[in-house]
């Protein structure tokens, strides 16, 4: 049996299965503090009984270097009362199992290449929500350099009608994540990206800068799909806006041409999920 946790600001996901597959039961909790969080969710996990390995696709940053003392530490999120928090080290002692331990975005990424039937293609997932990550998959495998990507935090061009909004972003002000994240489209303008009409130019605004995000992806990592999820993603029309705006962008240039693609996850809300319970099948398969 396989346990899987998609560890989020606002809830944690738990699940059990036979494989990534197969779940067989779930369960959603809300995130509090690490004491109380960390322990509801081991007793529901042990509660199913019979838990050979542990996947935990977690929120950030977190450490993934294996030489590292801190492995598996949530470190300096500004999420109160979480960091340097033993996330994957807790639980794993907690249940007795070997765990596999990446970020929510390079789990989501993980299942939504395995959904697509793999390939050496590389893909990469953006969650556009409460903040933007993004996860790499590249030969199936996530990438990790010195640490985890930070895709929300580049700097996007500032577009014609956005001129007078500072962004967001503690550290950077407007990047990314500081313009287009559902909490800078609410300072901007009041409501929520689904709740602006149609014709209203925010639209406009968050598409073309998920774009240039998509675009950097396609032009500097040549991968053949972005996958974009998250809540502001979930917006009617918003993913194809993006993947028109990028076409422009590109201009025509970039070899790749139509293979690379920008799509919504084809797991729907089950990919970070699916991709923690995958963390737990290498796990198990590495001892």
């Amino acid at each position: 049996m396989l346990a899987g946790i998609e560890a989020g600001g606002t809830k944690f996901v738990l699940a059990v299965g036979r494989s990534p597959d197969r779940i067989i039961a779930r369960h959603t909790i809300p995130t509090r503090t690490p004491a109380e969080t960390l322990a509801e969710a081991a007793e529901w996990l042990a509660g199913r009984g019979g838990v050979s390995a542990l996947g935990i696709g977690s929120f950030g940053p977190v450490e993934l270097d294996r030489r590292s003392p801190k492995w598996g530490f949530i470190t300096n999120t500004p999420k109160p009362g979480w960091a340097d928090c033993d996330i994957a080290g807790w639980m794993g002692q907690t249940l007795g199992v070997p765990v596999g331990f990446d970020t929510d975005v390079n789990a989501a990424a993980l299942a939504e290449h395995a959904a697509a039937g793999g390939g050496t293609g590389g893909l990469a997932y953006l969650t556009i929500g409460t903040g933007i990550g993004g996860g790499l998959v590249v030969d199936g495998k996530p990438v990790h350099g010195i640490a985890h990507p930070e895709m929300g935090h580049i700097y996007p061009r500032c577009h014609p009608l956005d001129t007078d909004f500072a962004g967001i972003c503690p550290a950077h002000g407007d990047c990314l994540e500081g313009l287009a994240c559902g909490p800078a489209i609410i300072a901007r303008w009041g409501k929520s990206l689904s709740e602006l009409p149609a014709d209203h130019p925010g639209h406009t605004i968050i598409a073309d800068y998920i774009a240039q995000a998509c675009h950097t992806l396609f032009a500097s990592l040549a991968v053949e799909e972005v996958v974009i999820g998250g809540g502001v993603a979930q917006t009617p029309g918003l993913v194809e806006k993006v993947a028109a705006r990028a076409r422009a962008l590109d201009n025509g240039y970039l070899p790749g041409g139509a293979r690379h693609r920008i799509i919504a996850p084809r797991l729907g809300g089950d990919a970070g999920i699916t991709g923690a319970l995958m963390l737990a099948e290498a796990a198990l398969a590495e001892g």
